[in-house]
């Protein structure tokens, strides 16, 4: 969907910009196109994300975007944080979010249900000596109740408020982590784009088969109900989402291979620098 019509440039008859305006407007600039390339973000999909035209965001990047704060807290919520944070002046890099440390002292695992995020997430966190959260235990914690509790109380928004913020605690701790985030994360892009400026992501993916075997292997007989038609929506739901989960750092392909063959590629993946468009690793 295209951003919708806005107003003419808020700029355009305002008074003249003062030296320290002008600079302040080129760190801002400067700090948004950073924070846009540490996302691995073209111009035109934040501009998608944040419903702010691309010709706003590029005026915002030179420094010459005097934006009203509502477009701006827009901007700020697509890059999944609040309008002070983007207007901080810390001097902290993207990937040291908090506390100066990298992306990469916490792990996010991706991927549909049956993906292997549990049994991976626990032996990779128990690999690196972390700790390993499962982010809908967490949202089960929080509300007190089952997911399926969850859903039929709170509803779809309901859920993901709740796990924007849990994620937001997790995150805020600066704590070492593997997290297995809910499948249907990468669908809320805010949240998505605070995941992945705060943890080296990737992606396990496997092939719809894969899926529902290993979610049948684990005890949940309900798909076999109505195979043909659970296959059906398992297939359309993992090509929707595919494009989204491929912005993770990396993507291991688990297909046709045991735990412990996953396990290595995970280890090997965080010993390396993630691919400006995202590593395949398989076997």
């Amino acid at each position: 969907m295209p951003p919708p019509n806005l107003p003419a440039d808020p700029s355009a008859d305002g008074p003249a910009e003062s030296a320290e305006e002008s600079r302040f407007l080129l760190a801002l600039g400067q700090r948004v196109r950073t924070l846009r390339d540490a996302q691995r973000l073209a111009r035109h999909a934040l501009a998608h994300r944040s419903g702010v035209s691309e010709r706003y965001i590029a005026r915002l990047e030179g420094g010459t975007g005097n934006m009203s704060i509502l477009l701006l807290r827009r901007v700020a919520q697509a890059l999944g944080m609040s309008a002070g944070e983007l207007l901080a002046d810390g001097r902290s890099a993207p990937g040291r979010p908090s506390g100066g440390r990298p992306r990469g002292h916490r792990v996010a695992l991706l991927g549909l249900r049956g993906a292997g995020k549990s049994t991976l997430g626990a032996l990779l966190a128990k690999h690196r000596g972390v700790a390993f959260v499962e982010l809908d235990a967490a949202v089960e914690a929080q509300a007190g109740m089952s997911l399926p509790e969850v859903f039929a109380c709170l509803g779809q928004a309901g859920y993901r408020r709740l796990e924007r913020q849990c994620l937001e605690h997790l995150l805020g701790q600066d704590q070492a982590l593997v997290i297995a985030a809910g499948g249907g994360m990468v669908s809320e892009p805010s949240t998505f784009a605070l995941l992945r400026s705060h943890c080296l992501t990737a992606w396990l993916r496997a092939s719809p088969e894969e899926h529902m075997a290993r979610v049948v292997g684990q005890g949940d007989l309900r798909p076999m109900a109505g195979r043909a038609e659970a296959m059906a929506d398992l297939r359309r739901i993992l090509e929707a989402r595919a494009p989204l989960y491929a912005q993770a750092d990396w993507v291991v392909d688990t297909s046709g291979q045991g735990v412990d063959r996953s396990l290595e590629q995970l280890v090997q993946m965080l010993g390396r620098e993630p691919h400006p468009r995202g590593d395949v690793v398989n076997g």
